[in-house]
């Protein structure tokens, strides 16, 4: 019997626009080497950032919220298996699903806890230390609903699998955790990458439709950069991202060497170019992409502890953490001067790459999990009341809502 997956998006995967975007991708190709016949549905516009899965042989769906059309589409499609990104499309689609396929086994991927992310927001706005009065925030009641609703969810970070076993009493079952799934690095490839003498200049790079970068540029902008170029006054700091609106544009500045580059078509190629990546976050979730990144061409990082979060376990950093400007910026300008110790630290790097997030171990684990949570779906779901009780309520109150809305929708606004 032929194998199907569904993978119900938030978004289009944009994998040169965010990590999300490449997580998704790593996800599909993990399902394409196990060979899943895969149809992607989301019923998010489409960018002209978007990854052309035509090119991996993948139907694509446009699908509606609150449509009843979705479901003679997936009870058509049939699938093994539906994959939901993040919890909001488990949320619209999840008892759905449940309605229609009740035998296909429902795997979350959280990208990361929004729950977490939100949460140490509203501390720094609020000036206060983050705990569990924040991070028990709407948003957890209804992520952690999602995840109980899910019979798998993919966590990718082993600090968010601590927090949802300790914090919120998820049992372990029910979560995995699977990091970005990434290629080694081979000697070969390391003798390729640009060397200290062949960098320049200093490199920030995130999507800024995420709130935490944004955040983190305008850090930059006003406190930590000013600090360095004092110091540094030859060097500058090229940020890129994708989506840059007015309000990031106008933070330009060539006398300060502040310069805002927009997307960057290759990754690859801006940070090999650069000397070394500043990540100051000061909230958000999960594994920074811009991390990895920098990891993989050999380009050496100061980071706040936030930013290593779930990074490096037991092994040295790929250069320093401290969330003190003044200590940050003084550590910057050490690393930016010192062969010897950058090279140390591009070292660390590469070893975080190969010990930590090397594809290979990371996906024969998940896919014994996923065939052994189909083996035994009905015992893991009868094992979980609490997922049951969810459920229940969820499919009679979104059921209805999303029956209203969509009544409502073909009588017009003004009926």
């Amino acid at each position: 019997m032929e194998q199907k997956l569904l993978i119900i998006g938030s978004v289009w995967p944009e994998p040169k626009s965010s990590a999300a975007g490449g997580r998704m991708l790593q996800l599909i190709t993990f399902f394409q080497a196990i060979h899943y016949k895969i149809t992607f549905a989301s019923p998010c516009a489409k960018t002209e950032n978007a990854f052309n899965l035509d090119a991996l042989g993948i139907p694509q769906v446009a699908i509606v919220l609150n449509d009843a059309g979705f479901d003679e589409f997936v009870k058509t499609l049939n699938p093994s298996i539906v994959l939901f990104d993040r919890f909001m499309m488990e949320e619209q689609f999840g008892w759905r699903v449940a309605n229609q396929c009740p035998s296909a086994l429902r795997i979350l991927d959280t990208e990361d806890l929004h729950c977490l992310r939100k949460g140490r927001h509203q501390a720094i706005k609020d000036g206060k230390p983050f705990d569990k009065t924040y991070l028990f925030n709407e948003i957890a009641k209804r992520e952690i609903a999602s995840i109980y609703r899910s019979d798998l969810s993919l966590i990718i970070s082993e600090v968010e699998m601590e927090i949802l076993k300790n914090d919120f009493k998820v049992d372990v079952s029910l979560l995995m955790y699977v990091p970005f799934l990434l290629e080694g690095i081979s000697e070969e490839t390391i003798k390729k990458i640009p060397s200290f003498n062949k960098r320049e200049h200093f490199i920030t790079i995130g999507n800024f439709l995420h709130e935490p970068n944004f955040n983190a540029v305008l850090y930059l902008k006003e406190t930590i950069w000013p600090l360095i170029k004092k110091q540094l006054p030859k060097t500058e700091l090229q940020i890129y991202g994708a989506y840059a609106s007015q309000k990031v544009n106008q933070l330009h500045n060539e006398k300060d060497g502040f310069l805002i580059k927009g997307f960057a078509e290759d990754v690859n190629t801006v940070m090999q170019q650069s000397k070394l990546c500043l990540a100051p976050l000061r909230f958000g979730a999960g594994l920074k992409g811009k991390l990895m990144d920098a990891m993989q061409n050999g380009t050496p990082c100061v980071m706040t502890s936030l930013a290593s979060e779930g990074m490096f376990g037991n092994l040295d950093v790929n250069g320093f953490v401290e969330d003190h400007p003044l200590e940050f910026a003084k550590k910057a300008v050490q690393l930016y001067q010192h062969e010897a110790l950058w090279n140390e630290k591009q070292q660390n790097g590469f070893e975080t790459i190969n010990k930590r997030f090397n594809k290979n171990e990371f996906q024969q684990k998940l896919a014994l999990i996923i065939n052994e949570t189909k083996r035994n779906l009905n015992t893991i779901r009868l094992n979980n009341f609490t997922g049951q009780m969810l459920q229940h309520h969820t499919m009679q109150s979104t059921k209805f809502m999303g029956k209203w809305i969509e009544e409502k929708n073909k009588k017009g606004p003004f009926l």
